[in-house]
């Protein structure tokens, strides 16, 4: 039984099932990414683009710089399930400026430099051999629903 015939069928009985909205149900099923790179302007974007359409993920970007196009928060990193950076400038700077939220945030360094362009196929490929034996291995041990305690990279 799906979703909607679960909340279809509780509404028919008179319960307000589930307590969380559809979408947010759904989002729980899936694995939350955020890529960060400095100025969320070639890099993070690129990664966001890449990962945008595969099932089973949400994926996000923003950079580390004030300056950003869209500047990384602390609702960004409660949110992300992982976070991917580019170099290990912007996993310094996140331990600095977010020290609680990065805790027990799974983080993983890709050593990605900042010598391309947005949807550059060089950078597109290194993204890819960087990112996707991470997500293979992550994929089968991510408990669906539930935090798990994260390890740092």
């Amino acid at each position: 039984m799906t979703l909607s015939e679960k909340i279809r069928q509780a509404k028919q009985l008179g319960f307000e099932y589930p307590q969380a909205s559809e979408p947010d149900m759904i989002e729980r099923d899936l694995l939350k990414i955020l890529f960060v790179c400095s100025m969320n302007q070639w890099r993070s974007p690129t990664a966001e683009k890449i990962y945008a359409d595969k099932p089973q993920l949400l994926v996000r970007s923003c950079g580390t710089s004030r300056n950003a196009r869209k500047t990384v928060s602390s609702e960004d990193l409660q949110w992300a399930d992982i976070v991917f950076v580019m170099e290990q400038k912007q996993k310094q700077r996140l331990l600095v400026e977010f020290p609680h939220e990065m805790r027990f945030q799974e983080i993983h360094v890709l050593d990605i430099p900042d010598d391309y362009k947005f949807m550059d196929p060089e950078l597109v490929a290194e993204i890819l051999a960087a990112v996707d034996p991470i997500l293979t291995r992550d994929a089968g041990s991510f408990n669906v629903g539930a935090k798990k305690t994260r390890r740092r990279h």
